[in-house]
């Protein structure tokens, strides 16, 4: 699945999944979504070993979406691997749904439950360390936002992570600088990123996130030092793929009005075609 032009065409279809499942609920993280959707793509096409027949086969590689807000690009990806049914998108955020506005355990594929940003780190350590211990060679890869990293509860677990030497847990921060309130810089600056990983003990690789071939040889590629865990530094732009979405902090948590929608579809639709 590693064809750098089916990822493409791949990361286009599930950009317009996710955005028609937003427009249909009438709610979701769209800037957030769209800005990851290139990294999950080449996550579960090209990189991890996972099974959607048998997802909670002993040996898979765990993935955690600390990011949980951005769900919508999680839940098409799951969708399209056929986790669960794609038709399911359509109840997203309705009553009774398990495809609520953050990931929910309760479906197929997902590991565990997200949403207080700052989580995912310390339970993927766990997830690490339980593997080294139990002589298992899984890999855990962790989304986090850029904003997220105001939660110290980060930090505690990249020491821990360092301590334990889990050279098998890798993490990707979703750099797109924006986060509700505006950019990361005049929020909670948490410049220079690379160098405070450094300083944590972690091998820091920077990647552009909005490119797929660069995703592959990069994700592909880790653990980038043995003994070390692996930080990815993915610049993202927010929005990607939707021009009047692109790095526009209101679209964060924005619903496009119908005629957005139709601009948005038919610009990823004519995306589509130059890759076909």
């Amino acid at each position: 699945m590693e064809d750098i032009k089916f990822l493409k065409r791949k990361a286009a279809e599930i950009r317009k999944l996710l955005l028609e499942t937003i427009y249909e609920a009438g709610t979701g993280h769209t800037g957030s979504s769209l800005s990851n959707t290139d990294i999950l793509t080449v996550l579960y096409y090209s990189v991890m070993n996972v099974d959607p027949q048998n997802p909670t086969w002993e040996d898979r590689d765990r993935y955690i979406q600390s990011k949980g807000h951005a769900v919508e690009s999680y839940w098409a990806v799951l969708a399209d691997r056929g986790f669960f049914p794609k038709e399911e998108l359509k109840t997203f955020s309705k009553y009774n749904s398990r495809l609520i506005g953050h990931p929910n355990n309760k479906v197929p594929g997902v590991e565990m439950n997200t949403g207080s940003l700052g989580h995912g780190l310390s339970v993927s350590v766990g997830m690490a360390l339980a593997a080294k211990q139990d002589y298992k060679s899984y890999k855990v890869f962790t989304l986090m936002g850029d904003g997220e990293l105001a939660e110290g509860s980060v930090w505690e677990a990249a020491m821990a992570a360092s301590q334990y030497k889990l050279d098998n847990l890798i993490g990707i921060i979703d750099r797109n600088r924006l986060q509700i309130t505006g950019s990361t810089s005049d929020v909670m600056s948490n410049e220079p990123l690379d160098k405070k990983w450094e300083s944590f003990g972690w091998s820091v690789v920077e990647v552009d996130g909005n490119d797929v071939a660069e995703l592959v040889r990069v994700l592909n590629g880790v653990p980038k030092t043995i003994g070390k865990p692996t930080i990815i530094l993915a610049n993202t732009i927010k929005g990607k793929g939707i021009s009047l979405a692109e790095n526009v902090a209101g679209w964060h948590h924005h619903v496009p009005t119908k005629e957005e929608y139709e601009l948005a579809m038919k610009e990823l639709s004519e995306q589509l075609e130059v890759l076909s």
